[in-house]
């Protein structure tokens, strides 16, 4: 016979085995659950964001190589040439993502895609239109069709496993919840009242992460899990939240960034503006906007002039890496304007990288003739047909100290009024809001 104490030892001993199992075993879920969860940021959601850029990149290409072959124009080869490298650079991190057989031989396509555009643009160089002509029709739409047709059906099959695998999320963390009670139940009616407590708190962990997993895969990013500590429950939620911000991010800068350079647009420029007005800390905005530059999309066309955006966006967030600091953001907010948020220190240091860096850049953009004469005729907003200089850059240099209650609308309107004086001085230039 079991003395008292012996009993309560085996109770007690029979409590601390049941507790330990349940929460071994809710553990070891919630883990797995965490290492699939990271997975699926890291690889399946990226690998949807490379697969939607190789069709947009396939379908930019088809348009230049259209346009090359109907007006003959050198001036489209650099950019037919940038499209293609941008392509294999794509391809190449598509592979390195991930190395299913899928995947692989989509870069084999990938490939092949890429040296018959190569020896496609060895032909245009030679100018052999007609040879040219007939290797687009018989290999490169064929190619492109091709993979166009691939990418959109392995873009469906990535949705249906992204929805899948949050399926099954949610299917094991059910799982996990029912197989922990019943482990805690056993172990509460083998008079362990004490558990009560833990099967509780697992209970409303677990059916938090349940919610949040159903509602983050019908879409409602903004959903926190209410889950505090520094346990696994509480790192699995946080992994939760930070799915549902990266989600969130995404389709945010999918409808707000500006679709040919990438860089954030209006909305997330007025937000971080916001941010920072909000946090009493002063900063400098820089207003950038090109000189001439629709009457050289009027001279050289809409391809060039996209093209111009595009190198001069990569040329201001090279000029801030580089020279800024980690948390500074470089945006375009439309056509020929952009905006860069940075300490009062580094502003009027960019302003002058940029300046510097756009002068050496912008000869490039026009033909001998135009370089040599520093100049073309052109007809202006009005029609009027009067002679212009090469592209220059005006940066209008706001420091939010000026202001003793900052804006977003103060901000705007200060510079608008330096973008007029600005205007009206020749060459490159930037100019400080006066405090």
């Amino acid at each position: 016979m079991f003395t008292v104490t012996g009993k309560v030892i085996i109770g007690y001993l029979l409590i601390i085995l049941f507790s330990v199992l349940a929460i071994g075993f809710a553990l070891s879920r919630l883990h797995d659950q965490t290492l699939q969860m990271e997975g699926l940021v890291n690889v399946e959601f990226r690998s949807f964001e490379l697969v939607r850029d190789l069709q947009e990149n396939l379908v930019a290409q088809e348009n230049i190589e259209k346009q090359q072959l109907i007006l003959r124009d050198p001036a489209l080869a650099e950019l037919r040439r940038n499209r293609n490298e941008e392509l294999a650079r794509i391809a190449v991190q598509m592979r390195q993502l991930s190395g299913s057989p899928e995947i692989q031989a989509l870069g084999q396509q990938l490939e092949k895609y890429h040296q018959t555009a190569l020896q496609l643009s060895d032909t245009m160089q030679l100018e052999q239109w007609g040879e040219a002509k007939n290797l687009s029709d018989s290999k490169m739409v064929p190619l492109r069709i091709h993979l166009l047709s691939r990418l959109s059906s392995f873009r469906q099959q990535q949705q249906q496993e992204i929805n899948s695998s949050l399926e099954d999320l949610s299917d094991q963390t059910a799982e996990a919840y029912r197989l922990t009670a019943l482990i805690a139940l056993v172990g509460i009616l083998l008079s362990a009242p004490s558990t009560i407590t833990i099967v509780v708190s697992i209970h409303r962990s677990v059916k938090a992460l349940k919610k949040a997993t159903r509602n983050i895969s019908a879409g409602e990013f903004e959903h926190r899990p209410n889950l505090r500590g520094r346990d696994e429950f509480a790192q699995l939620a946080g992994e939760f939240e930070h799915m549902g911000k990266k989600l969130r991010e995404l389709e945010q800068l999918r409808l707000d960034a500006n679709p040919l350079t990438k860089l954030p647009g209006n909305l997330a420029l007025d937000r971080e503006i916001d941010m920072r007005i909000s946090t009493g800390e002063p900063f400098s905005h820089l207003y950038i906007d090109l000189d001439n530059f629709k009457v050289y999309s009027d001279r050289y066309g809409y391809e060039a002039g996209s093209e111009v955006l595009l190198r001069v966006g990569e040329l201001i967030s090279r000029v801030v890496d580089r020279y800024g600091a980690a948390d500074d953001m470089v945006g375009h907010i439309g056509g020929d304007d952009y905006v860069v948020l940075c300490s009062l220190e580094t502003g009027e240091i960019l302003a002058d990288k940029i300046i510097e860096a756009f002068d050496q850049l912008v000869p490039s953009f026009y033909s001998d003739e135009d370089r040599r004469n520093r100049q073309f005729r052109g007809k202006d907003r009005y029609g009027i047909e009067r002679t212009f200089t090469l592209m220059t850059i005006s940066i209008a240099v706001i420091h939010t100290n000026r202001y003793s209650h900052p804006t977003r609308l103060a901000i705007s309107q200060d510079c608008v009024r330096l973008k007029t004086q600005l205007k009206a001085m020749d060459g490159s230039n930037f100019l400080l809001g006066e405090k």
